[in-house]
């Protein structure tokens, strides 16, 4: 009860307060009078944190474990650590939130070097090159926690991402690399969304607690300076189940000076209760009084008035228990000789009133700033009522801070001066004793290092508020570089400065900077433009500050304002690699390949042997297909750090592209034995091994990234696209479709499955992907070009050729896609276009055998049959097993008058390739060209496919060999499929067999059909009514059709079939041979030399 009863008397006041909160504790979670949220608000020394201080006293006497929180923190997991700290000292450790708050350091740390190394290559999509970035658009605002990576020398490199892409595309690049950089992809989103990750493990280990224990009380003091991270984090984890059920056995205390915004809040504001805290009444203060033993009535008015009723000036004024209203002081002294009055040690009140100028102080600051009379009083210091302590040190109570400077800055400036430049001194000699172990692009990812920075330019303000604002700046601009909440702190310097010298300038740039970073997702941006907007940088700021905002940017993906950017902050500091270095980046990602080398390479220049622009520089050599010159540079990388597992992988895949499948292997295995969960490199090597001809190895590789990254879409969709390359169409189809459950808008997943669908003969879906894949991304060539195979099969050649004039646009240094194009030009009949395309195709890849003998087929539509041999002969030089290529050459040599080289290339091609009925079909032909029918029989016997046109040489077969009645029966089938071909075969047989008179009738009958048929080719009426007149003898209009086939453009085969009719007519009983002859020596003229133009 004594213990109680002291208690009571040390703290006075606030007694409704209290009593609120002791009943609330009364009342189970699920009772509607219990509130889970008291939000305390009132001025600067009203007696928050005192209050604060007395309700966790109070919730520990009704059974409550309590953590506290106060601006000591300046982040999510910073509060987290304070929180599980606390826990564990009460008994309760949150074991696996330590275990992932070290992890998360860690990784961190591991992040910020990745980040000074540049960021590592993506994986590539069915088109051959790298996944998409996640296109911009789905990059969208990043968390805090990422937000806070903003480091040298990628600048924000791990901001939003990744997944993305081209994230669709991309994907995503930024994943990617994280990815590339991490032990394991919990890693990746812990580092990336900090918040998600680690609060989740904290509702689990409370929800245990809870099991155990009556209530949870959590504390959040100054949350005027902790709401801008905290507030959304704490909604979020009280009103949502955003990280999980939050336990109902928490009771949540927030105090700050704003009032609590229910609208933030929404239907939440109902379970909270608001204690606005006013300054002591009266009878509070007079309370407080007596307890200090003051009760003389004169010296408690004049406290009264003084105090204000605030409680700190309250318990301040009455500490030396003053018996006289003059002890009190003169109602125009100072603040600060009421404060010290009633001590009456010089020492002692110049140590006091030295121990101001910090910020805060421990012991070390303690002993700089007071004089060597007064080294041992620290102890004395932190047991002032205006000393608040914090962490392992104190800093004084604002209210009474303010009033101490303000009285050493009027009554001596110079000493002011001096004072703070000896203090800024201190804090920059150890500052520079932290750089030791520091490379100079580490020194901002350095909590130490910053908070020392942070007090050195405190200092230097106060010194010379106007001398040091830009050097002040600067450091805003460094902290936009680290992280928002780096930048916020350098902001608070100013402000504070500013406020503390009475210096305008410095007190509204940090009102306004502060303001600017007080917005979690835009406040990086705002805060640089207004540094850029408004006068107070120097040169060399604005360049800092251009290049700053240049990252932003272009990690926004708006690479052309990014670019903008780099180039002012280099007209203004032409030689700062990192601009380059910036800008290079920036090049690279709006696909200015040139341009990106150029820059980092005179990053290279200025900062040589810097491992991460060497990196970078080398990895865009390799995206540049430059792979040699790739191979080179990282070669200087490893030179410099052996074990730099990037650069290995980076080289391990320039080394593929060069067919060095040994070195490659060596330096991908290299860099998996240096972080075996390296997804790029597993990925990487996958690809190398299927090359190598060693699926089941590439498969456990791929195997491996999912088992690590399960839900990374990007990693779906390579091991869909190996299954798919590997004919495995099945699980491709399953493997991309999950790929699309984690990323529906996974444009080359999309892509990849729309291929897949089609070869499993679901050409419905096929275009329905195909067709998102494009809508997600219009340029997409593979897409593009695959979309264009299906509407060929699909008979929509229109379409076809289409998408491949626009997969052309979209890339046109992509050899296979204008092959592709060109194969169709050639379709349809656009065979100079075809020519051009295909010309291109081999200016680029001179030995593509393929393009040759498309390009050969196009000059023989052209009839120039002099190129289409040299392209077909080179092609099957470069190919000698090329089936297609004697096949076309074949027809070529028919077309040209070389029946001997063609019927050779078409026995050839079936040699080759037996099911090629087309080649026997035409051997077929030939042999008829060439006198021998029994053998042309024997081709069509072996055809494994029927086709009418298999009746035509048929019927013409059985004829030649005097077998007439098959011939004819032959001939009537045909008639009925084909009535117009079937008839002139049916009339051709009737006359030779029978003779002219027993043939006029079927002639007649022929002529009638061809007057009556549509769509036929062209030189058929002329042809039919040129064998009709040979045999009823006109050869007036025999003359006239002969005229009329030779004004039309005809091959040597034409020719050919023309004469071989006619020389079969000729032995036909009832012919006019003398008429008939001289006919048929004119065509057998026109054949010949058509053949010896081309032999």
């Amino acid at each position: 009860m004594a213990e109680l009863i002291a208690r009571r008397r040390r703290f006075i006041g606030r007694g409704a307060e209290l009593s609120t909160y002791r009943e609330n504790f009364g009342y189970p979670p699920e009772d509607e009078r219990h509130r889970y949220l008291f939000h305390i608000h009132g001025n600067a020394g009203v007696g928050k944190t005192s209050l604060v201080r007395e309700l966790e006293r109070t919730a520990r006497e009704c059974g409550a474990l309590t953590a506290y929180v106060d601006e000591s923190v300046s982040s999510v997991p910073e509060a987290l650590a304070a929180i599980a700290e606390q826990l564990g000292r009460q008994g309760h450790p949150l074991k696996q939130l330590d275990r992932q708050l070290a992890t998360y350091r860690q990784r961190r740390h591991e992040a910020e070097s990745a980040a000074a190394s540049g960021a590592g290559p993506a994986g590539a999509g069915p088109a051959g090159g790298e996944p998409p970035v996640a296109s911009a658009g789905s990059t969208a605002a990043v968390t805090a926690g990422v937000i806070g990576l903003r480091m040298v020398p990628v600048v924000g490199a791990f901001a939003d991402v990744v997944d993305t892409q081209h994230l669709a595309a991309g994907a995503d690049r930024l994943r990617a690399t994280l990815s590339a950089r991490f032990r394991n992809q919990e890693d990746v989103q812990l580092v990336l969304k900090p918040d998600q990750v680690l609060t989740p493990v904290l509702v689990t280990e409370l929800t245990e607690i809870a099991r155990s224990v009556p209530w949870i009380a959590l504390f959040f003091d100054t949350y005027e300076r902790t709401a801008p991270f905290l507030d959304t984090w704490l909604r979020d984890l009280m009103t949502t189940s955003t990280y999980g059920r939050f336990p109902g056995a928490v009771v949540v205390t927030v105090a700050g000076q704003r009032p609590f915004v229910a609208a933030r809040w929404g239907e939440f504001a109902d379970f909270v209760t608001d204690l606005p805290l006013a300054p002591f009444t009266e009878g509070e203060s007079r309370t407080l009084l007596a307890a200090k033993r003051v009760t003389d009535e004169s010296v408690v008015e004049e406290v009264l008035r003084l105090s204000g009723g605030l409680p700190v000036l309250v318990s301040t004024l009455a500490e030396n228990q003053p018996t006289d209203p003059h002890d009190v002081g003169d109602p125009s002294a100072t603040a600060v000789e009421r404060f010290l009055k009633w001590e009456q040690d010089p020492v002692r009140r110049v140590a006091a009133l030295a121990c101001a100028l910090p910020r805060r102080l421990d012991e070390d600051v303690f002993r700089a700033v007071v004089a060597e009379d007064a080294a041992g009083l620290y102890d004395w210091l932190r047991a002032l009522p205006f000393a608040t302590l914090k962490d392992a040190g104190v800093s004084y109570h604002g209210v009474v801070r303010a009033p101490m400077l303000r009285l050493q800055r009027t009554r001596s400036p110079r000493g002011w001066r001096e004072r703070h430049t000896a203090l800024a001194a201190c804090f920059a000699r150890w500052r520079a004793e932290t750089e030791t172990d520091l490379r100079a692009d580490e020194l901002w990812e350095s909590a130490e290092w910053r908070a020392l920075r942070f007090e050195e330019t405190y200092h230097t303000l106060c010194a010379s508020p106007r001398g040091a604002l830009p050097g002040a700046l600067r450091d805003v601009i460094e902290g936009c570089r680290e992280s928002p909440a780096a930048a916020r702190r350098a902001a608070q310097v100013l402000a504070e400065a500013g406020a503390d010298t009475d210096d305008e300038a410095a007190r509204e740039w940090g009102r306004r900077l502060v303001a600017a970073l007080d917005d979690e997702e835009e406040g990086v941006r705002k805060a640089l433009g207004l540094l850029l907007d408004r006068a107070g940088l120097d040169t060399l700021g604005r360049a800092a500050a251009h290049r700053v905002r240049g990252a932003e940017l272009r990690e926004a993906g708006e690479h052309a304002a990014a670019l903008a950017e780099y180039d002012r902050s280099l007209a203004l500091d032409p030689d700062e690699p990192r601009a380059y270095y910036g800008r290079g980046l920036a090049h690279q990602l709006n696909g200015a390949t040139d341009a990106a080398l150029a820059d980092l390479r005179r990053a290279d220049e200025l900062a040589p042997d810097t491992t991460w622009i060497l990196e970078e520089y080398g990895e865009t050599l390799r995206m540049a297909d430059r792979h040699q010159d790739a191979v080179d540079l990282l070669d200087r990388v490893l030179v410099l750090d052996p074990t730099d597992a990037f650069a290995l992988a980076s080289r391990g895949a320039a080394q593929h592209a060069l067919g060095q499948h040994a070195a490659a292997l060596a330096d991908l295995g290299r860099a998996l034995e240096l972080d075996d969960e390296y997804l790029w490199a597993l990925v990487r090597r996958a690809r190398l091994l299927r090359d190598m001809e060693e699926p089941d190895r590439s498969f456990a590789d791929l195997d491996r990234a999912v088992e690590l990254a399960p839900d990374r879409a990007w990693i779906a969709s390579e091991r869909g696209e190996a299954y798919r390359l590997a004919y495995r169409d099945e699980e491709a189809e399953r493997e991309l479709t999950r790929t699309l459950e984690l990323d529906a808008d996974h444009a080359s997943a999309l892509a990849s499955r729309g291929y897949v669908r089609h070869r499993l003969g679901r050409d419905a879906e096929a275009r329905a992907d195909l067709d998102r894949a494009i809508e997600l991304d219009p340029e997409y060539s593979w897409a593009l070009a695959h979309r264009a195979g299906l509407r060929q099969e699909l008979d929509d050649p229109t379409g076809a050729l289409a998408d491949l004039e626009r997969a052309v646009d979209a890339d046109p240094d992509i050899p296979w896609i204008r092959l592709e194009r060109g194969e169709a030009r050639l379709k349809a009949g656009r065979y100079e276009e075809a020519v051009a395309d295909l010309t291109e195709v081999l200016n680029q890849r001179p030995d593509s055998d393929w393009a040759l003998t498309q390009r050969g087929m196009a000059h023989h539509a052209l009839g120039r049959y002099g190129h289409a041999f040299a392209d077909l002969d080179r092609s099957l030089e470069l190919d000698p097993n090329g089936s297609w290529a004697y096949y076309c050459r074949g027809r070529t040599a028919q077309a040209a008058g070389r029946p001997e080289q063609a019927y050779a290339d078409l026995v050839r091609c079936v040699e080759l390739y037996p099911d090629a009925d087309h080649a026997r079909r035409r051997a077929a032909a030939m042999c008829l060209f060439l006198g021998r029918p029994e053998e042309a029989l024997r081709w069509l016997d072996e055809l494994t496919t029927a086709d009418n046109d298999d009746l035509d040489d048929r019927c013409e077969a059985l004829r030649r060999t005097g077998q007439w009645a098959e011939a004819l029966a032959v001939a009537e089938r045909y008639s009925v499929e084909e009535p117009v071909y079937g008839t002139l075969q049916r009339a051709m047989t009737v006359t030779t067999a029978e003779g002219a008179e027993a043939g006029v009738p079927v002639w007649r009958e022929l002529e009638r059909l061809l007057s009556e048929a549509v769509d036929l080719a062209v030189e058929m009426p002329a042809y039919g009514a040129m064998l009709s007149a040979a045999v009823r003898g006109d050869w007036e209009a025999l003359d006239a059709s002969l005229d009329t086939l030779f004004a039309l453009e005809y091959e040597w085969d034409d020719l050919a079939t023309m004469a071989s009719h006619l020389e079969e007519l000729l032995r036909a009983p009832g012919i006019d041979t003398v008429h008939l002859s001289p006919r048929l020596a004119r065509v057998a003229a026109a054949r010949d030399a058509f053949a010896a133009r081309w032999t």
